[in-house]
């Protein structure tokens, strides 16, 4: 009778296993199933509004994550006292032969992309001035502004990360993942 019993017991068991095993927390938060770009190459152009030469500066690293280390060229992004610029970024997945054009298809995806710029120790203010069908920031356009050169603004960094916020893009820098992020030596005088 024992034996019959817990073979009854075992045989429930086996019965119910597939059920238990096919029920899932639907809790969890899903995860996006977009891949995070991949950029070897990052350039800011400024363009003085009202006229004059354009500044560039450029983050290249054409192995990604191999053994070639990452150059930034010049050396600093310099910029005028009291000046406002129109700034464009180009982005370039450089593993590829040829080269893939990143900025399309960030520009395509504006809802799920946000460019978040961190001026440190310079007196510079940056802007985005493209917008997603949301209505929310991306940041391939913007405005700089530059402040006075002072002792203690003359020199610093500005910060440059691609946030990657598919379903989550709110205009913050929060939600998401990091596809890029470059620190450009900066200087206004």
């Amino acid at each position: 009778m024992k034996n019959l019993l817990l073979t009854k017991s075992m045989l429930a068991l086996l019965v119910a296993a597939p059920l238990f095993s096919a029920c899932k927390d639907d809790s969890e938060d899903p995860k996006p199933d977009a891949d995070n770009e991949q950029i070897t190459t990052v350039t800011y152009t400024l363009t003085p509004q009202g006229g004059g030469t354009p500044v560039s500066i450029q983050y290249r690293d054409p192995d990604g994550d191999g053994s070639t280390p990452a150059t930034i060229t010049p050396a600093t992004l310099t910029l005028a006292p009291n000046t406002t610029y129109t700034g464009t970024l180009t982005l370039l997945d450089e593993t590829k032969t040829p080269a893939e054009n990143i900025t399309a298809e960030i520009q395509e995806e504006g809802d799920e992309h946000l460019f978040v710029f961190a001026p440190a120790g310079v007196n510079l203010t940056i802007t985005a001035t493209d917008k997603d069908k949301n209505n929310l920031p991306i940041g391939l356009a913007t405005q700089a502004v530059t402040g006075t050169a002072n002792a203690t603004s003359t020199t610093g960094s500005l910060k440059i990360m691609l946030r990657h916020q598919p379903g989550t893009k709110n205009g913050t820098a929060t939600p998401g993942d990091t596809d890029v992020e470059v620190t450009f030596p900066t200087a206004v005088r």
